[in-house]
C-alpha cells in the first residue's frame, strides 16, 4: 500500500477547469485565441459594463453577424446571442468542433 508523505503535494486533479464559451459551450483552453466581449458595445453606453470570456472565433462571429447598435438594442445577453438564426446556426457547427479549433470565418467582411 503507498501513501503519499505529508510533504508531497496532492496530484493535479484539483486543477482548476478551463472555463467555458458562454456562446458555444466548449471549454477554453488557455493556449486558445481568446477575447472579452462586451455585451452592450463600449460606443453603445457598454463601457465599464458587463463582458464575457469567449473563444476569438466565437467573439469574431459575432461582430460579422450584427452591428453595434443591433447589439445594444436586441443582442445584449448570451441567450439572446444564441438565439439569433445565423449565430444559433454557427453555434451547431463549431460545437462539433474541438475546443482549440481555430479556423479563419468563412466569407467576406460583412456589408455595412
Amino acid at each position: 500500500m503507498s501513501r503519499r508523505a505529508p510533504s508531497e503535494p496532492a496530484a493535479s486533479n484539483d486543477a482548476d477547469p478551463d472555463p467555458v464559451c458562454p456562446l458555444c459551450g466548449r471549454p477554453i483552453p488557455p493556449d486558445v485565441p481568446q477575447s472579452r466581449h462586451h455585451l452592450v458595445p463600449k460606443l453603445r453606453g457598454g463601457k465599464g459594463g458587463p463582458t464575457v470570456l469567449m473563444h476569438q472565433i466565437c467573439h469574431s462571429t459575432i461582430h460579422r453577424t450584427l452591428r453595434e447598435t443591433e447589439l445594444a438594442r436586441h443582442y445584449s445577453t448570451v441567450e439572446a446571442l444564441r438565439g439569433h438564426p445565423d449565430l444559433a446556426r454557427f453555434i451547431a457547427w463549431v460545437a462539433r468542433r474541438p475546443p482549440g479549433f481555430q479556423s479563419r470565418l468563412p466569407g467576406g467582411s460583412r456589408r455595412r
